[in-house]
């Protein structure tokens, strides 16, 4: 029974097509042997007769009843050295081929996908830079608001009373209650033209105003040392946002598009509009704003296996 060294060695030979591979210590044992036999003929050769030495270059049939030498075996000259590099060269063509295996195993699947998508989040979020502002547009390079699509994951109007709307604060703040939509618009108005990009591989430029989620958290006395806010909706979907996200001087509470109130297909009345994130952060009806740091829930589609940070 072989060592599992030699079954490597004939399993990538026989994987990539790679002849000659031979345990290191064999290969020298026959180089070893291969040294000592030429040395012998030569010293042999050099103590025959003259005419002895002219004959043994002619080869001699055998004669009858002698015994035929066996064929030596052929050397490829692989050494040590070169049989390792060439081992992980070979070990590196099938990284790739373990790693898409690996994901073939249906017990394995959740678990690499978790870490995949937990890796990017931490990348991401040490990319992110609250003074790193996205990219505003002109005026005249706004997606018409009628061909905006309108994208729920339930409904398109959960029927919010707006005249009795308020916006349940709680958590970690000074002022926690019950706000209108009248005290969020008497915070300074932001608009500006962003880019909405979809999950599903849509974009579209819109024109957004509101007031800075950092306005209305210092309004409200947040502890802006928590980590999260988290935030509840109308149509039952939730929603949660890193604190350096939630102070992003463009993050808004928006109550406009085109400078218009929100349409109820839009989000009405109070919706978060956050140009530095993927559309499912940007929730729609809210109705509850948490300060935290410890989160039940993170997002409806995060909890479901999609990347919790999400950053653009």
């Amino acid at each position: 029974m072989g060592t599992p060294e030699s079954h490597i060695r004939d399993s990538l030979a026989t994987v990539f097509g790679v002849k000659g591979l031979m345990d290191p210590d064999q290969d020298n044992a026959e180089r070893t042997e291969k040294s000592d036999n030429i040395k012998k003929a030569s010293s042999e050769t050099s103590e025959s007769p003259p005419a002895e030495r002219v004959s043994a270059a002619s080869p001699k049939a055998p004669q009858p009843g002698s015994e035929v030498p066996a064929a030596k075996k052929v050397v490829t000259g692989v050494n040590e050295s070169g049989y390792s590099r060439l081992s992980r060269r070979e070990l590196l063509k099938l990284a790739p081929i373990v790693v898409l295996g690996a994901f073939a195993v249906p017990s394995l699947q959740q678990s690499l996908l978790k870490k995949g998508l937990g890796f990017s989040d931490w990348a991401s979020r040490r990319l992110f830079r609250r003074g790193h502002l996205a990219h505003t547009f002109a005026d005249s390079e706004l997606t018409p608001l009628e061909r905006f699509p309108i994208n729920d994951y339930d409904v398109d109007d959960p029927g919010v009373i707006l005249e009795s709307w308020t916006l349940t604060v709680g958590g970690a703040v000074q002022k926690p209650g019950n706000y209108r939509l009248t005290e969020i618009q008497a915070l300074p108005r932001i608009r500006q033209n962003t880019r909405h990009v979809c999950v599903e591989g849509w974009d579209v430029i819109g024109r957004f105003g509101g007031a800075r989620l950092s306005d209305f958290l210092n309004m409200i006395g947040a502890d802006t040392s928590a980590r999260f806010i988290s935030v509840g909706c109308a149509d039952d979907y939730y929603e949660s946002l890193d604190m350096e996200t939630a102070l992003h001087p463009q993050t808004l509470l928006c109550y406009e598009m085109y400078d218009q109130p929100l349409t109820r297909e839009h989000g009405a009345p109070l919706r978060l509009q956050i140009p530095t994130k993927v559309g499912y952060k940007q929730a729609k009806y809210l109705t509850e704003l948490k300060v935290t740091n410890i989160l039940d829930k993170v997002g409806y589609w995060e909890d479901q296996g999609y990347s919790e940070f999400y950053g653009l």
